[in-house]
């Protein structure tokens, strides 16, 4: 009882933060959008900031999704080649999906040719509807398919229109590949090549970067987070501490995560989230093995390395407890 108690409630959190990663945006200055911006507050502008000769990238508040910061939670990248402009990563909105379009034609008077995500969470795939209207190519991990055909990504997507009202609404769909890849991808586009890596089942089941080899730019969706606690949800957190390790070996200058600045120290940003899933995985662990009850060991771990990241209090209970059920099952 006590565990189907605590389950629920942390499931209700898990799902408050499911849509909260699904939220919404604005665009153009007279649309009904941008008055209700206005009226719920203020939130962080649509800038890109150039990385390379070819990559830049927009980022997301450090925040839960609202209304109030339109659901602008997360970051996405764009490589910049003479046949146009590829962006990674969708954004949380059709809204914030056409700020970024109007944003990469100020800044290369090009259009965008190809999508290509990172993986399939609502805050960086609502605004993909946008991108197709544009008549961009959308290119993902074929293991996202589950998802996206599931009842889950149906609800998430009804609860948005509700909690995430007027940025996702009616007309707001959820919008499938082009084009599914299965394994590594070679591209050269416009004379810029790409690599494009699955490293799922990480986060998600079908995480995928993107790296710039000659220009040493990485857009690591969410297998890296900066400067904030993760969001671990049902993730498969052994797995993602392969995917950092293999990310690593790309040797990157530059890494773009998916939620957090941009990091030019990217071996040392990646090991913090590789040891914060190791840290939940070892106490959590050890925890399940010895059959300690969850509320005593969440109580008795040391937190302190990381207490004073934001979103700390918001998600290390949930991920601690999904991690002690996934060392339940793992010993097994």
């Amino acid at each position: 009882m006590r565990r189907t108690r605590l389950g629920l409630v942390i499931g209700a959190l898990a799902c408050a933060w499911a849509v909260g990663a699904a939220l919404p945006v604005r665009a153009q200055a007279q649309s009904p959008q941008a008055a209700a911006q206005a009226a719920t507050g203020e939130a962080a502008s649509m800038t890109a900031r150039q990385l390379s000769a070819s990559g830049w990238y927009v980022q997301g508040e450090s925040a839960l999704g609202s209304p109030a910061n339109r659901n602008f939670i997360s970051n996405a990248g764009f490589i910049v080649t003479s046949d146009g402009v590829v962006v990674v990563d969708a954004l949380g909105s059709p809204e914030l999906a056409r700020e970024l379009i109007a944003e990469v034609r100020r800044k290369t008077g090009k259009p965008v040719t190809h999508v290509i995500l990172t993986h399939y969470h609502a805050d960086h795939i609502y605004g993909l509807q946008e991108f197709k209207r544009a008549g961009a190519k959308i290119i993902a991990h074929r293991a996202a398919l589950e998802y996206l055909n599931s009842e889950t990504a149906q609800k998430r997507l009804e609860a948005s229109r509700v909690e995430l009202a007027p940025w996702i609404d009616a007309n707001t769909r959820l919008v499938p590949a082009d084009e599914w890849i299965d394994g590594p991808r070679e591209m050269v586009i416009g004379g810029v090549r790409l690599l494009l890596q699955p490293v799922g089942p990480a986060h998600t089941p079908e995480d995928l970067v993107v790296f710039l080899p000659a220009e040493k730019v990485l857009f690591a969706g969410d297998i890296v987070f900066r400067g904030r606690v993760p969001f671990i949800g049902q993730a498969d957190s052994r797995h993602w501490i392969a995917a950092l390790d293999t990310v690593l070996g790309f040797d990157a200058a530059v890494v773009v995560p998916g939620h957090g600045p941009v990091s030019t120290s990217a071996r040392q940003d990646m090991e913090l989230t590789r040891d914060y899933l190791r840290y939940l995985r070892e106490s959590m662990g050890r925890a399940a093995r010895n059959l300690d009850p969850f509320e005593e060991a969440y109580r008795q771990t040391d937190w302190s390395r990381f207490e004073n990241l934001p979103l700390f209090r918001v998600a290390n209970r949930m991920n601690a407890y999904n991690t002690y059920l996934l060392m339940e099952r793992e010993a097994k």
